[in-house]
């Protein structure tokens, strides 16, 4: 039986930004595409949600002291 990564305690939530969502974020964060922090294509949860190069995860982290901490990362080519 195969464990869904995805509904672990310690996996925060993913989700693949629309092209349209990742201009918005880069204008917000005034920043270019590369300039975002990187994961790698092997990644479990990469791979378990089908993101590919050139993909922008949107990344939802439950904190103690923020509520919910929102980073963003680009899928490795």
């Amino acid at each position: 039986m195969k464990k869904d990564i995805l509904k672990h305690e310690l996996v925060p939530d993913h989700v693949i930004l629309s092209k349209s969502d990742v201009q918005k974020v880069i204008k917000e964060l005034n920043i270019h595409l590369e300039q975002l922090p990187k994961i790698k294509p092997d990644d479990p949860v990469v791979k378990e949600i089908e993101a590919k190069p050139g993909d922008v995860l949107k990344i939802m982290r439950k904190s103690p002291t923020a509520g919910k901490f929102v980073t963003y990362r680009l899928v490795l080519e």
